[in-house]
């Protein structure tokens, strides 16, 4: 499968030890929870449910950056303990 070119690739250069124009923004999917859109989705879904269907999953991680377009560089999915 072939991506279509990144418009923004600021974290990855940063994480790469490579010099930026600035330090990326970038938030994590709960940094969303304080969002209406976020607590739609929640009002109606689980958090297991959530973790465990994709669509959902990135829905909410897209979420903040939809909202705040152009302040944030990446949105960063993650799994712990309590998700297993």
């Amino acid at each position: 499968m072939a991506f279509p070119p990144l418009k923004n690739d600021l974290l990855l250069r940063a994480a790469r030890g490579e010099e930026t124009e600035r330090a990326p923004v970038w938030v994590m999917r709960q940094a969303g929870r304080y969002l209406p859109e976020f607590q739609a989705v929640r009002a109606h879904h689980s958090f297991f449910e959530i973790c465990r269907t994709p669509a959902l999953a990135k829905e909410l991680t897209l979420q903040p950056i939809r909202r705040y377009s152009g302040l944030i560089d990446a949105a960063i999915i993650f799994s712990d303990i309590s998700s297993v």
